[in-house]
C-alpha cells in the first residue's frame, strides 16, 4: 500500500476510533488538537515524536498552564460567544492565551517533551472552550487513549509481521 495512504488511514482510524466513543458516551473526547497529535503518530510511528512521553507529557503541560492561565486571567470568559473589540474581556481571554502558550513551551522544553500540538491545546483550555478540571482530565483521558490505540496497532503489525516472515521462512518451502 502506498505509505501516503496508509499514513492518511492510520490517522484516520486514530481518530475514528475516539469520535466512536465520543458518539457512544457524550464525552468531549475531539478536540482541534487531538488530529495534529494522530498524524505525528501516524507519520512517524517509531520516532522520538511519537514517545508516550513526550506525547503524554506535553498535552499534560498544555492543560495543566491552560488552566492556571485562564483561572488566573480569563476564568468565565469563553472565545464561544463574540468579545468586543479592545474590551476587557477580550483583553483577558488574550493575556489567558499567551501566558498559557509561554508556560507550555517552557514547561516542555524544561521537561523535553516537545510535541508541537499540546500548544493548541492549551489554547483550547485557556481560552475557554474546554476549561474545567473535568474538561482538563478529559483532554488528557482521550491522549492517553490515542496512544493506546497506537500501541495496540504497532503491536497488531509487528504481530502480523512476525508471522508473515514465519510463513514465508518455513511454510514455503
Amino acid at each position: 500500500m502506498d505509505g501516503r495512504l496508509a499514513t492518511s488511514l492510520h490517522t484516520g482510524f486514530l481518530v475514528a476510533v475516539l469520535g466512536a466513543f465520543a458518539w457512544m458516551t457524550g464525552f468531549p473526547v475531539l478536540f482541534p488538537s487531538l488530529e495534529p497529535s494522530a498524524f505525528v503518530l501516524a507519520m512517524f510511528p517509531e520516532s522520538e515524536a511519537s514517545d508516550t512521553r513526550r506525547v503524554v507529557g506535553s498535552h499534560a503541560i498544555g492543560v495543566v498552564a491552560g488552566l492556571l492561565a485562564y483561572s488566573v486571567f480569563a476564568a468565565g470568559l469563553t472565545m464561544a460567544t463574540p468579545v468586543a473589540p479592545l474590551s476587557v474581556p477580550g483583553l483577558r481571554l488574550a493575556a489567558s492565551s499567551g501566558v498559557a502558550v509561554f508556560l507550555t513551551v517552557a514547561g516542555m522544553l524544561l521537561f523535553r517533551v516537545r510535541h508541537p500540538p499540546a500548544c493548541a491545546t492549551t489554547l483550547i483550555v485557556s481560552l475557554g472552550l474546554l476549561s474545567t478540571l473535568v474538561e482538563g482530565v478529559t483532554i488528557l483521558a482521550a491522549v492517553l487513549a490515542l496512544v493506546a490505540v497506537q500501541r495496540l496497532l504497532l503491536t497488531a503489525d509487528r504481530i502480523t509481521a512476525g508471522f508473515d516472515a514465519f510463513e514465508s521462512t518455513y511454510l514455503e518451502r
